[in-house]
């Protein structure tokens, strides 16, 4: 036998997962991490942490799979994306904290290349809308306030990059500084079009080119694995920023088709094709993957707090134990008795891009208790979630017949059939739930010849559906209270 092994870098946690020829998953590994909050709206990750945590999973993974190594053949990375980390190419140490895509530290940069009126122009380059989210203004922050970066930077001894581009560079040795296309699209400062970096752009951002890294396809050989590591070379042969990795592991290889990823945030993808979509209603174009020459395209809504809002109520609130109870305690009441909670803790993504808009608890009575307070958690997953797929079939013009679910949160059945019954469509939720780490899988196995285009067509299986059944006059007055909430959330900060 001989398998593929997925590096699943996400925000909370490292996870490495080996996967057979046929897409079951043989074992894995996960290891958390810290979270950093430096001050309110900033969140940071230790690059050591990311990388450490990484490589052990990696190994553990392997040890419990009980293979042998030589018959490991080939590996692939998906990653969160965005996240930024800048380090020295000569030593390879980070010069600062990976300042993570959730983070609100420069939305006062963004504001004024809004305010200069340059956030169409960059929209129409990269597709995406300015926000704190993206890379190439976390980048620009590191550079005006980290002396040393600046100082490298001039030197031309300073490397930037998202997870991706870190753990290639630690994962060779420090032979490889690269991204790939899905990653480089979700920086802000990559064309989509011309699919180069954009100097225009660069030019506004003060941002030197030689910091950033060569692009590659998303399914092909970048290097080889550091020896040291697992005690042989093994080829890294594909890069894709997770929710990338998602689509294809989905299946979701024909323009139209659309998977929501349930996980620290949630984020909605459709295959558009090959050309992108010029959103009307604050999406974001982006590229889906590339290799073989060709060149996927697709539409993507994210919504910032999904998962993170159940680690809040167990971490903050002390509400729950275990994120698995609230399904019990959601279905131990009928409703949530009118109460709404918009988890904007680090302002709100598509389709509202409010960086002010922050955390709001309304319709809160004498009666309410822990039980509403866990339902509305979860229900609020899948009610931005309905915002994102409804602005998604206004600029596609397509009507979805399904929504393909992965992710943590897919697990919670109440969750599924509330998302089911808002959307009014059916919810497909796969065999194997860790398509992100899945999708890594396939993209590495097609660059090395694993499997071909026609055997990955069956290694997509469903697991479970949910079928709505609400009624539709319900649901029509639990969007309006939902986008009442909404509005009451917005411009909170200054």
């Amino acid at each position: 036998m001989k398998y593929i092994v997925a590096l699943d870098q996400g925000t909370t946690s490292s996870r490495a997962v080996v996967f057979d020829k046929t897409g079951n998953i043989v074992a894995s590994h996960s290891i958390e991490f810290r979270q950093i909050y430096p001050q309110p709206g900033y969140v940071e990750h230790d690059p050591y942490d990311i990388l450490q945590s990484q490589r052990d999973s990696l190994r553990y993974a392997v040890q419990k799979a009980g293979i042998d190594v030589l018959d490991i053949e080939a590996i692939g990375i998906t990653n969160q994306r965005e996240t930024t980390i800048v380090w020295d190419k000569k030593t390879g140490k980070p010069l600062y904290n990976a300042i993570v895509w959730q983070c609100r530290r420069t939305a006062d940069i963004c504001k004024k290349l809004i305010q200069n009126g340059l956030g169409e122009r960059i929209r129409q380059k990269t597709g995406l809308v300015v926000d704190a989210y993206f890379s190439g203004t976390k980048l620009a922050w590191l550079l005006q306030n980290v002396p040393e970066a600046r100082a490298a930077a001039d030197k031309g001894e300073l490397c930037f990059g998202t997870v991706d581009s870190f753990l290639v560079y630690n994962l060779t040795g420090g032979k490889v500084h690269v991204t790939d296309y899905t990653n480089a699209s979700r920086t802000m400062m990559f064309n989509i079009y011309s699919l180069e970096w954009d100097k225009d752009i660069l030019h506004m951002l003060d941002i030197p080119e030689s910091v950033l890294p060569t692009v590659c396809d998303t399914s092909g050989v970048v290097g080889m694995l550091d020896p040291a590591i697992l005690g042989r070379e093994i080829p890294i042969a594909s890069i894709a920023g997770d929710q990338h990795a998602a689509l294809f592991g989905q299946g979701c290889t024909q323009p139209g088709m659309v998977k929501n990823t349930y996980g620290t945030g949630c984020f909605v993808l459709m295959n558009t094709g090959e050309k992108p979509v010029n959103s009307k209603n604050k999406l974001v174009g982006t590229i889906g993957w590339s290799y073989g020459g060709k060149t996927t395209y697709a539409l993507e809504g994210s919504v910032f707090v999904a998962g993170a809002v159940i680690q809040w109520l167990r971490d903050e609130l002390k509400l729950i134990d275990d994120a698995a109870q609230t399904e019990e305690i959601a279905k131990s009441i009928e409703s949530t008795g009118g109460v709404y909670l918009v988890p904007s803790f680090t302002g709100l993504g598509a389709p509202y891009w409010d960086m002010y808009s922050r955390g709001t608890l309304v319709g809160i009575t004498r009666g309410t208790g822990r039980a509403h307070i866990v339902r509305a958690a979860l229900e609020s997953i899948a009610l931005q979630s309905y915002d994102v797929i409804s602005a998604m079939q206004r600029d596609s013009g397509i009507s979805l017949e399904q929504l393909r679910v992965d992710g943590g949160a897919s697990k919670n059945g109440f969750l599924m059939q509330f998302q089911s019954d808002i959307l009014g469509i059916p919810v497909r939720r796969p065999k194997v739930v860790e398509t992100t780490a899945l999708g890594a899988a396939m993209f590495a196995g097609l660059a090395v010849g694993y499997w071909n285009e026609n055997e990955l067509k069956d290694v997509w299986q469903e697991g479970g559906s949910f079928n709505p059944n609400a009624d539709p006059e319900t649901v029509k007055k639990t969007v309006e209270k939902w986008h009442k909430a909404v509005q009451r959330s917005l411009a909170w900060e200054e």
